[in-house]
């Protein structure tokens, strides 16, 4: 176990590897799974607002959700970088608003560094915020609050503009002071590209093994949602099926005053 949390520098030197893991995280107790583990970087992503408050989309979480998960998370962490999402209109009205949120995300948040979504259009905020000492991870492709924009949970980048747009903004996120960046639902030959063209880690999620490091939502990859698989999701478990059958078990157990037993009794 380090004796430190990993820094942003030492994120943007893993470049040259080995692969970054990042997983996303909403509470403590899972905190400290993640790190027991070796995960290189927490993320308490926007995405809350579907795993865990049940809404359709990440637009309805609030600065004060995510700062609240964030402080959650921290107290589980010693070594793992933790990264906190900037939700939907955190820094979108004006450059000191997005710098006024980002601090307290890493002020009461505890947050090591920020997430913000979108390229050219995002980098004077995210320039804002780095010049106050604030590390900032960026994140293109398929950005979840841009989702009615997009028209739905759509791949991008497919056609010959929209992939050197995303190029484009890659090269603004980079000018811009980003120490990695985050590339959502794009084409694996574009992945490849942006990768080979930054000079800070791409962090893939259904952008292919191209990218320097692979992100998953933590609910997903343990396969806590029986009606959600995305092409781009790898199940490692089915916790769905075996939190159910402990549920059941005990629902059981107590019915037939089997529990509690003495063994279990003071």
């Amino acid at each position: 176990m380090a004796s430190k949390a990993l820094t942003a520098p030492e994120i943007l030197a893993r470049k040259r590897g080995p692969k970054l893991v990042m997983v996303t995280c909403y509470d403590a107790t899972f905190a400290k799974l993640l790190e027991s583990v070796g995960i290189d970087l927490v993320l308490v992503g926007d995405s809350l607002g579907m795993v865990i408050q049940g809404q359709q989309s990440t637009l309805p979480v609030s600065l004060d959700d995510v700062i609240y998960h964030t402080r959650c998370v921290a107290r589980g962490l010693t070594a793992s970088h933790l990264v906190a999402d900037m939700p939907f209109l955190s820094y979108q009205v004006n450059d000191d608003e997005a710098l006024r949120n980002a601090g307290r995300l890493v002020v009461e948040g505890g947050a090591h560094a920020v997430k913000l979504e979108g390229g050219e259009r995002s980098a004077p905020a995210i320039r804002r915020i780095v010049d106050a000492g604030i590390p900032v991870m960026g994140h293109l492709g398929l950005t979840p609050q841009s989702v009615h924009q997009f028209g739905g949970f759509k791949v991008q980048g497919r056609s010959d503009s929209a992939a050197e747009r995303l190029m484009a903004d890659a090269r603004c996120l980079v000018e811009a002071g980003v120490y990695s960046m985050v590339l959502e639902s794009i084409p694996a030959e574009l992945a490849l590209r942006i990768t080979q063209a930054v000079p800070v880690p791409t962090i893939g999620i259904g952008a292919s093994s191209n990218c320097d490091g692979q992100v998953l939502v933590l609910y997903d990859l343990l396969g806590l949602d029986d009606g959600f698989a995305p092409t781009f999701l790898k199940k490692y478990d089915r916790l769905s099926v075996r939190v159910r059958d402990a549920l059941s078990a005990y629902s059981r157990e107590v019915r037939e005053g089997t529990f509690p037993d003495d063994a279990h009794s003071f």
